[in-house]
């Protein structure tokens, strides 16, 4: 099997396994209790707040633990919200987990403002300009598009919205741990990342809130994590969150001239000998992982299909809309041909990743798109 899906999931981090294995010995106490156990819980909760807060440039109280992406993006969406109308901006062919939030608070009175993407999936500048005149709204943009790797440039957007005390939600689930994120010089209100896209575990994430921004909690209990997400905060899992968001860090310059690598060899080989085949998305501007690359003459879910029984794990886009047979939304919102978005796929490395397995699988994938063809 070659793997080749790492923006789904990423095999976690062997030291961050160890780190959990001794937490889940050491510090077994509920955090929140105010005994010996629970202090060494607590240290352990704290510690592994304090690097990741300094590893995405915030102060630890805005780190607030959830238990992942969607979660992160679902608290900040409707805790931005709570309470009242108005509009809410962003691009076409967000993450599900900011679509469906959309689509239920367009039920309840809130109307939708598209902000326009470019053909290579860059929020156009004239954006900036075309935000509603409204005194009640919200925007919300992926920082790196989990289909197509593309990195938004947000400053003069952040720069508008804080002029006009707009909050900005940024969802970083596929940018952290691939590129450097610094929440407070993105100039956001909330940020999201989740563990297990750079190697931490599942199950857990963070939502960064700036501390001078409400935020309405959605879950209600007990007093955890600023009385913004209650539960028992999982210690294991955080720990192991900051092991592999550290080992990032400290390996980042080597990993991303890997992956660089390996993802421009996929791309000049798939090009030269799956022809016709195109680029979809910047090709400067994106993760240093990520192809989104199509093959006109072929059907996404039949590639998918073939790869499948050929032993290359890949994906058409968002595991969080596996299922769907529509063509990507955010290729159509980049105004891709049908045909075009039909016939995408996406390959996402790792530093796991070998050249010998990229070199196989180029040949595999070849393959199938011949047969496929014929």
């Amino acid at each position: 099997m070659i793997y080749l899906d790492n923006n789904s999931t990423t095999p976690l981090d062997p030291e961050a396994l160890l780190a959990m294995e001794k937490a889940s010995r050491d510090a077994f106490g509920n955090p929140g209790s105010r005994h010996p156990a629970g202090r060494r819980a607590r240290q352990l909760l704290e510690d592994s707040r304090e690097q990741i807060a300094s590893l995405l440039g915030a102060d630890p109280r805005e780190v607030i633990f959830t238990s992942g992406g969607t979660e992160s993006n679902n608290l900040a969406v409707f805790g931005l919200t709570a309470g009242r109308t108005g509009v809410v901006s962003l691009p076409n062919g967000e993450h599900p987990s900011i679509e469906r939030p959309v689509q239920r608070l367009l039920l309840q009175g809130w109307k939708r403002h598209a902000l326009p993407l470019q053909s290579n999936g860059l929020i156009s500048p004239a954006a900036v300009e075309q935000l509603p005149d409204e005194p009640s709204q919200v925007v919300t943009v992926l920082l790196a598009h989990n289909e197509t790797g593309v990195i938004q440039n947000l400053e003069s957007l952040a720069r508008e919205c804080a002029a006009r005390r707009i909050p900005l939600h940024v969802d970083a689930v596929q940018g952290a741990g691939k590129i450097e994120v610094h929440f407070q010089r993105l100039g956001a209100a909330t940020l999201s990342v989740a563990a297990h896209k750079f190697h931490g575990p599942r199950g857990i994430g963070a939502l960064l809130v700036r501390q001078d921004v409400k935020l309405t909690p959605q879950l209600l209990g007990g007093f955890q994590e600023r009385e913004l997400r209650a539960g028992t905060e999982p210690v294991m899992l955080a720990v192991g969150m900051s092991v592999a968001l550290r080992n990032w860090y400290n390996a980042r310059q080597a990993r991303t001239r890997h992956q660089q690598e390996l993802r421009d060899l996929l791309q000049t080989q798939l090009l030269q000998r799956c022809t016709p085949a195109a680029v979809n998305g910047e090709l400067e501007q994106r993760l240093p992982n990520t192809l989104n690359i199509s093959f006109p003459g072929c059907q996404g879910d039949s590639l998918l299909v073939g790869l499948d029984l050929a032993g290359v794990c890949c994906s058409l886009g968002s595991a969080c809309a596996s299922g769907s047979i529509d063509p990507s939304p955010v290729l159509i919102a980049m105004g891709l041909s049908p045909e075009r978005s039909q016939s995408a796929l996406r390959i996402s490395v790792s530093h796991l990743t070998t050249r010998e397995e990229v070199l196989s699988a180029i040949d595999r994938i070849e393959a199938v798109v011949r047969r496929l063809r014929t």
